[in-house]
């Protein structure tokens, strides 16, 4: 499994933080990989799901994203998946003072033939979690504003 934890901190009310992120077709505001993300049925509670594009390593790929788990303002849990891959990506809100600090962890578990591969996505994977964190940070400053 490939995981990726990156944390940004933000002075806005981790309602607002939750309120922002929770609505996961935002990841084409803040997640460079993100081509689109299209809101496929529900309201964004449990049950809720979105169909993710998303440029890696070069190729398109899809994943369909289901949200299974949210408590607002505290965690907001999305299993992904596609014929290659399986994704957590779980965000916790933590309240200090007048910031708000979100860790996103993404957990990647590839499926068949792709596993013997994990090995040299490693990197891109780490790349994209740098490059998700400061688009992130970007993002929720505006929330700042």
């Amino acid at each position: 499994m490939i995981v990726i934890e990156r944390e940004v901190a933000v002075a806005a009310t981790p309602e607002r933080v939750f309120d922002y992120l929770s609505d996961f077709r935002t990841t084409e505001e803040w997640d460079p990989g993100t081509v689109r993300t299209v809101l496929l049925q529900g309201d964004g509670g449990i049950g809720t799901t979105y169909r993710n594009t998303s440029r890696f390593s070069g190729r398109e790929t899809e994943l369909i994203y289901e949200v299974v788990e949210r408590i607002r303002p505290e965690r907001l849990v999305l299993r992904g998946e596609n014929r290659t891959v399986v994704a957590h990506d779980t965000m916790r809100f933590f309240s200090e003072g007048h910031v708000t600090r979100v860790v996103y962890r993404a957990e990647f578990r590839l499926k068949g033939l792709a596993r013997l591969a994990e090995p040299f996505f490693r990197k891109p994977f780490d790349r994209l979690g740098e490059e998700a964190e400061e688009g992130l940070r970007n993002a929720l400053g505006r929330l700042a504003a």
